[in-house]
């Protein structure tokens, strides 16, 4: 595990923040810009010195200022992908990853340097300067360095914010490799919930320094506060289900959630992936009763749980899907037109497309 217990005053701005998230696993600090979330990462990495408390990676205390703990940056086997790739500009690729090799202490490699170039797709790229590789090429080579340093803990502070969309999304399949294939821990920064979602396991929510929650990604997902943050367009419950059925032909499959099944478009998902995908609330219809002649794919017997207003206007109501917890933004007038109560059953219907690409395999387990 990975505790924190800190507090660090800059100016104006004051840090407090107490988490402990699971190893190995991918954690988000997640929030709006100015929440802490870069301060706490230094905190963790040693580049910044807390006025009070205690960092603890697994049985090893890094940090503790009441008994005087303070091991330096450089002996707490961590690798840092920054927002901008620190790329020595007069080496090669090569020459930077190999730096990254040489710098590593004398602990297992997590990787070795032909699997690192071979996973982060850098071949092509050895022998190039990094003033002749894009933003998205700059940061999987600061990847392989920090990977090639044999790190306990990966730390990235937003490392897709100066990159465009396109060479976001360059990136972000490497990182799910990291996670999935060599369970790689990691601590990541981000205020792009979108993110958040394909990539972490566990979220410590941020905001004005404080940690407001933290929990696993669907759990988290159903959280208020969160969704105050994220705002009304991307609340949804986060779900977990297994693939069932292929539909090659329509890019889609068959995943059984909870008791029952839904139909979502994934393609390239092999029979018996674990999938975790976001169903936005406001995409979910409620019927009182069966509806027939619709296009929704999807149409799954529930029971309301409960029924709160959103902040935003409209009313957010739970719902249990064969023992999934899924969220639906409906207006107060349809609330009061189709008189629900909490154990109400229902019918909740699903679009196929309502994931919005959000689904992602997860590695066994």
């Amino acid at each position: 595990m990975l505790h924190v217990s800190v507090s660090k005053r800059r100016g104006t701005f004051s840090l407090e923040a107490t988490f402990t998230a699971p190893i190995p696993g991918v954690t988000a600090l997640f929030g709006r810009s100015g929440s802490g979330k870069t301060t706490l990462i230094n905190l963790i990495a040693g580049l910044l010195e807390p006025d009070a408390g205690e960092i603890r990676l697994g049985e090893e205390v890094l940090t503790d200022t009441l008994r005087g703990i303070a091991v330096a940056a450089e002996r707490r086997r961590m690798g840092y992908v920054f927002q901008e790739a620190r790329l020595f500009p007069h080496l090669t690729v090569e020459g930077n990853l190999r730096y990254g090799e040489r710098r590593a202490a004398a602990a297992p490699p997590v990787i070795g340097f032909e699997e690192a170039v071979a996973l982060l797709g850098l071949a092509p790229l050895l022998q190039r300067k990094p003033r002749q590789l894009s933003g998205g090429e700059r940061q999987r080579v600061s990847l392989g360095r920090a990977l090639l340093s044999r790190p306990r803990l990966l730390l990235l502070d937003e490392p897709f914010a100066s990159l465009d969309a396109a060479r976001r999304e360059e990136v972000v399949p490497y990182l799910v490799a990291l996670r999935d294939r060599l369970s790689i821990p990691m601590v990541y920064v981000s205020h792009d919930f979108d993110e958040v979602l394909r990539l972490a396991t566990h979220v410590v929510l941020l905001d004005e320094g404080q940690v407001l929650a933290q929990g696993p990604v669907e759990e988290m997902s159903l959280d208020p506060q969160l969704q105050r943050i994220v705002g009304p367009e991307l609340v949804g419950a986060v779900v977990e289900g297994v693939v069932t059925r292929l539909y090659p032909q329509e890019g889609s499959a068959e995943l059984a959630l909870g008791t029952g099944t839904l139909r979502v478009t994934l393609p390239d998902a092999p029979l018996g992936a674990r999938v975790r995908l976001q169903l936005l609330a406001r995409d979910v219809i409620l019927a009182t009763q069966p509806v027939q002649g619709l296009s929704v794919r999807n149409a799954l017997a529930s029971t309301v749980i409960a029924i709160s207003d959103d902040e935003f206007g409209a009313v957010l109501v739970r719902l249990d899907v064969g023992g999934a917890v899924v969220l639906a933004r409906i207006t107060r007038a349809a609330l009061h037109a189709l008189n629900l109560q909490p154990g109400d059953a229902v019918w909740t219907l699903i679009k196929a497309v309502s994931t919005r690409g959000h689904a992602f395999r997860l590695a066994p387990g």
